[in-house]
């Protein structure tokens, strides 16, 4: 991804060189909250990449690895060619040590959890704080002589060496995590960084994206047509509304009922672009040919593989019949590259596919639009709005693109489906009854694959299991399960089973993000 512009000139960037922390897009999150572009790249990327962004800063994120054994990730030599603000965390902190004459070494006591920060000299990165700060560590190792030429700056009780910063140079080091939000004041020391060391410029704003994006579709299609596939989804309804902005007529869009949505969802789609957005929007009802290609597939990877090439299969014939379609916008976006490890990493690892992201065919058709791909979720949820899009649209709950077929653990079958479709829909509606659907970040009923015996009336039921799952989640990296009242819960469970006669059970998911992932698959 080349350097961003807005009204055309260059805008500042702080690049984030991953580790491999689960906590890594946390920090470009925090840094664009503060109106500053951000963007994340693999440590072993190609070079030519890293001097390609130019950026005014860069921050080293944490990872799983020890610096203590070989072969494990270190920071390129780019990186202080650059000269420019260097911030390492954690790993980065650690890698950082090694690579400039300092000693690591794996600690007897390891730190997880929340420590006392005593800052101990003046540094630009804790300027305007108090002396002791409430910090968020996870580590293992820890920087045991501090390199040549670098000061002492905070020290914690189990970890004398928690920050330093070089002498001469704008490069500083910290062993805690200030992008988690259990870290107090960690967007101010972020802040420290982005505005006190790096000097950036506040060039990321909302309306000036809209105004670029618009520009840079248009100078993509020209006078081509697009072709879309919508979902009814927050990304594909935000990626429809932008693109419309910006070439108007010579977009139309394609709506997949690939039989794995949520119940009535398809009828509810049509109308509401048909009320709200005045797109051109033809459905294709596809449900047959999915239920065909998924048939005996139960890996989760599998699945997520064939559904998305299943959808470009679908994409390119719907090309085919408008004729003259050269490009298919998708609404891609950061979270789906990273996890699909579409990064560029030598060693990235595969989270999970995501159907526009990891399956996608080699042999697909039409070129891809995009616009998108390097926000976050709750980014596209603010240029929704400035957008126009009604508010009930953009604050629905997120749906995975393969739909149930993830929350259908196991071989995906119409029966199935039709169970899932609605224990979901009991779930949800009475979420809202309860005013309880905007508490939560997420929601959903996933189908087991197993069965229970039960007792209704009295006769013996052997039927499938339900599992509720409800997160609590800003950023969807990391995420709560949320504590539902146990009435509430109760009363779920009881219409489910009571109204659905292949149901015997229902559990509740009581798993956090780490260790589990928001979806079942």
């Amino acid at each position: 991804m080349s350097k961003l512009s807005v009204s055309n000139k260059k805008i500042d960037t702080i690049l984030v060189l991953d580790f491999g922390s689960q906590y890594t897009q946390l920090i470009a999150r925090r840094i664009r909250e503060s109106d500053v572009y951000s963007e994340i790249l693999p440590w072993d990327i190609d070079e030519s990449k890293i001097i390609n962004l130019n950026p005014k800063g860069v921050i080293l994120s944490g990872g799983p690895n020890s610096v203590t054994e070989s072969y494990t990730p270190r920071i390129p030599q780019c990186i202080f060619d650059l000269a420019v603000p260097i911030l390492g965390i954690c790993y980065g902190m650690q890698t950082l040590a090694e690579q400039m004459g300092g000693h690591v070494i794996s600690a007897d006591q390891k730190e997880f959890g929340h420590s006392e920060l005593e800052v101990v000299s003046e540094s630009i990165i804790f300027k305007n704080l108090n002396k002791k700060i409430n910090v968020w560590m996870s580590h293992g190792d820890q920087v045991q002589d501090l390199p040549d030429d670098f000061n002492l700056n905070a020290s914690t009780a189990t970890a004398p060496i928690a920050a330093m910063e070089h002498k001469d140079l704008p490069i500083y080091a910290i062993q805690f995590h200030p992008e988690v939000t259990h870290t107090d004041d960690g967007q101010k020391i972020l802040e420290n960084f982005i505005f006190g060391a790096c000097k950036a410029k506040t060039d990321w704003k909302m309306n000036d994206l809209i105004s670029e994006r618009v520009k840079e579709i248009k100078e993509q299609v020209q006078d081509n047509k697009v072709l879309l596939g919508l979902s009814g989804g927050v990304d594909s309804s935000v990626t429809a509304a932008l693109l419309h902005k910006a070439i108007g007529k010579k977009l139309t869009c394609v709506f997949v009922d690939n039989g794995l949505l949520r119940k009535n969802e398809a009828s509810q789609v049509m109308q509401t672009f048909a009320d709200n957005m005045n797109l051109n929007v033809i459905k294709s009802d596809s449900e047959d040919i999915f239920l065909r290609h998924l048939k005996s597939i139960d890996d989760p990877e599998q699945k997520r593989k064939v559904i998305g090439r299943t959808f470009i299969d679908i994409f390119d014939a719907e090309a085919i019949k408008l004729k003259d379609i050269k490009f298919l916008a998708q609404g891609t976006i950061y979270p789906d590259v990273i996890e699909s490890s579409g990064s560029e990493s030598k060693e990235a690892r595969v989270i999970k596919s995501h159907h526009n992201v990891g399956g996608l065919p080699d042999e697909m058709k039409l070129d891809l639009v995009e616009p998108l791909r390097d926000l976050f979720k709750d980014e596209v949820r603010r240029m929704g709005l400035e957008l126009g899009i009604p508010k009930e649209m953009i604050e629905r709950h997120p749906f995975p693109g393969p739909g149930l077929g993830v929350r259908i653990i196991g071989e995906i079958t119409k029966e199935k489906t039709k169970i899932l479709q609605e224990a979901d829909h009991i779930f949800i509606e009475e979420l809202i009854k309860a005013d309880l659907y905007h508490t939560v970040s997420q929601a959903f009923a996933v189908l087991l694959p197993v069965k229970s015996v039960g007792v209704v009336g009295d006769e013996r039921r052997y039927a499938e299991v339900i599992a509720l799952r409800a997160v609590e989640t800003v950023d969807f990296m990391t995420a709560r399960w949320a504590h539902l009242p146990f009435k509430f819960l109760e009363h779920v469970s009881n219409r489910i089973v009571n109204e659905i006669e292949d149901v015997s059970r229902v559990v509740y998911d009581i798993s956090s993000k780490p260790p589990a992932t928001i979806e079942w698959e």
